[in-house]
């Protein structure tokens, strides 16, 4: 099953994708839908107004989950090409809901940082409460997965050793444009998909995702044993190598850059860098 979050005349809604068409279900976001225990039987049962997706206006895919956890140092290839040592545990930090944008909204280049950076990743989508999950119950918990690119502003990552602030800057991070349900991927809950992330045509990130160090289940069993998750609750898994600040020089993204992020199977995304001003204007 394919869901999204369409923005239409009367405001958000979730729907679910039929071929060329999306097919309006009874909640207003594909987070609301998955609050509902009875979501998968509901989103494949309802047949609501249709619309056409070409050109239909995607909203983040989850709007506003309650959590958003990123992992870092995560790509077993890039951590090894880097002569590190593969990490024991995985690295967690936060980002916030005012963060994300749709899949075809502008990315807000703010004025405050000079080091706008790419970080294409597989997000995960949780469906249902886990806390302190085994792996069968970590399995069952995941709705889904979705496109993420984890844009950060690296002048701000490194001002302190807590990455946090270079990671959460308003209207950065393209979501979606959909969710995939695990039945539809090769390797089910622990997908492996090809990922890929250009700048203006060129590809500057190209991995697959079975590279994972710590794979979605693992994820989600492990962070469950510190805080609930609760449906709708998005974890970003983690970029691979290929990233604008590890390049000599270093390059970023400026304004009217068009940043595109694509997973197998998943959906593309396509953002334009846009300087504050130009999008408020």
């Amino acid at each position: 099953m394919r869901l999204m979050t369409l923005r239409t005349a009367a405001g958000t809604r979730a729907v679910r994708v039929d071929g060329a068409h999306a097919v309006e279900l009874d909640a207003s976001d594909v987070g609301a839908l998955l609050a509902d225990p009875d979501w998968r039987a509901s989103a494949a049962a309802e047949d609501g107004a249709r619309h056409e997706l070409a050109g239909a206006n995607a909203a983040p895919v989850v709007p506003c989950p309650g959590k958003i956890l990123c992992v870092g140092l995560n790509y077993r290839t890039h951590i090894l090409e880097m002569g590190r040592d593969l990490p024991g545990h995985p690295t967690l930090f936060a980002k916030f809901p005012e963060a994300l944008i749709g899949p075809a909204d502008p990315i807000r280049l703010d004025d405050a940082s000079a080091a706008v950076d790419w970080e294409a990743e597989l997000a995960v989508v949780v469906g249902a409460p886990a806390r302190r999950a085994t792996e069968a119950e970590a399995e069952a918990a995941i709705a889904g997965f979705a496109v993420l690119n984890d844009v950060t502003m690296r002048d701000w990552q490194y001002r302190t050793t807590q990455w946090l602030q270079g990671k959460t800057f308003e209207a950065t991070s393209p979501f979606g444009p959909e969710l995939v349900t695990p039945d539809e991927l090769p390797g089910g809950t622990r997908p492996a998909l090809d990922i890929r992330c250009t700048v203006d045509g060129d590809t500057v990130q190209s991995a697959n995702t079975g590279d994972l160090v710590f794979d979605p289940v693992a994820l989600v069993a492990y962070i469950s044993t510190i805080i609930t998750l609760n449906p709708g609750d998005v974890i970003a898994t983690g970029t691979p190598g290929g990233v604008g600040h590890a390049r000599k020089p270093p390059r970023y993204l400026g304004d009217g850059a068009v940043l595109g992020t694509e997973i197998q199977l998943l959906g593309t995304q396509r953002n334009q860098v846009r300087a504050s001003a130009a999008i408020q204007a």
